[in-house]
């Protein structure tokens, strides 16, 4: 097989598809490999790298999308990329299809196997999601005590405060990957920090972990309301695999908000767990509603490519090696996981959750199989 990593192409996406390492396991396994030219730079990894690990380096996107079979990428597919990918090439990347219908139709259209990171599922977790959420969780923290600061718009407030004057209130709105990480960075800073989940069993989890000094409120309007009055910085960590995110804070709510508080939804990707966050960039993050300034990045690890291109490839190339190795049938019929992460398959939609929030005919992968 030919596999081909393109330089991404997202605001300020500085991460990339494949690592050297990557790259030496597969032409070790008699794959050829194309990078296109400069696409690791902004993770610290040089066209030089790349071509010790046995990597071919082209010039252009066009020739990566026009002679691979397998294309690796990071993020999703720009409107600008529709039109290089090919009948039949598997896409090996995050997706988020569920609140971005132009890209399931272009993915459709032009019959792509597309195979999503977000939804690959084994033993109950997300393998290949769980390291950008921990990178996403952690860095929501860091971001939201920069906007506290007066100057990019927020309270004026010093996260944990200093001695003889209070610390912020740090609201964490789901207690999974993102929520955890959050949590970690939010009470190491010394905070005083809420998490709000609708699982008792993961409040449990938060409240074994942190000895009872995070507090742990079920999720219902009553809980979220009072805990949205003494918030400084709302952190919104929910998700629905695959399927977007539901508003757990709407409009209404921001009325009881303090002035110049600030929200960092980190399920923006997927839609946002808060009503008024819509996706923004690196070079234009912010903007206000009623008040309350929002960051909705929907590439919050991009901005630390290093540590997070990395993590990312770890968790991903195992099953990329599965699908070389065997074939993309024999893999997927082989791992349930891999399976969970087709999307899409030569003009179907495979996954439900997509399908049901777009209004689309699904068709079980079995099924396409035969």
């Amino acid at each position: 097989m030919i596999i081909g990593t393109p330089a991404e192409i997202k605001d300020n996406e500085y991460r990339v598809g494949l690592i050297p390492n990557a790259v030496h396991q597969l032409t070790n396994m008699g794959h050829r490999v194309l990078i296109q030219k400069g696409a690791g730079l902004g993770s610290g990894i040089g066209d030089e790298e790349y071509g010790a690990a046995g990597a071919e380096i082209v010039e252009t996107a066009d020739d990566v999308f026009d002679r691979s079979d397998i294309i690796v990428k990071v993020k999703e597919p720009l409107p600008e990329e529709y039109g290089k990918l090919r009948k039949g090439q598997i896409l090996y990347t995050f997706l988020h299809l569920a609140p971005v219908p132009d890209l399931t139709r272009a993915l459709l259209e032009r019959e792509i196997i597309g195979i999503a990171y977000e939804t690959i599922l084994e033993n109950g977790a997300l393998p290949c999601l769980i390291p950008m959420s921990e990178v996403a969780g952690r860095m929501s923290v860091q971001i939201g005590a920069h906007l506290l600061e007066r100057m990019q718009g927020g309270r004026g407030i010093l996260l944990g405060g200093v001695p003889g004057v209070p610390p912020s209130n740090v609201i964490v709105i789901g207690a999974g990957v993102v929520g955890l990480n959050a949590i970690k960075i939010a009470h190491g800073m010394g905070a005083r920090t809420t998490v709000i989940d609708i699982d008792p069993r993961q409040l449990r989890k938060i409240d074994d972990l942190f000895h009872g000094q995070v507090v742990t409120l079920m999720s219902n309007p009553l809980n979220i309301e009072g805990a949205l009055r003494r918030a400084d910085l709302l952190i919104g960590g929910v998700l629905v695999t695959g399927a977007k995110a539901p508003h757990i804070v709407t409009r209404d709510m921001l009325a009881v908000m303090k002035k110049d508080s600030v929200i960092v939804d980190v399920s923006v990707d997927q839609g946002g767990c808060v009503e008024t966050i819509h996706p923004t960039s690196h070079s234009e993050p912010t903007y206000f509603v009623d008040g309350v300034l929002h960051y909705g990045v929907a590439n919050i690890p991009g901005a630390v490519p290093r540590t997070s291109t990395f993590a990312l490839s770890n968790a991903t190339m195992p099953y990329l090696y599965r699908i070389v190795e065997m074939g993309l049938k024999q893999a997927i019929e082989a791992s349930d996981a891999l399976r969970q992460g087709v999307n899409v398959y030569r003009g179907h939609l495979t996954y439900k959750a997509v399908a049901d929030d777009q209004g689309l005919p699904y068709t079980p992968l079995e099924k396409v199989f035969g």
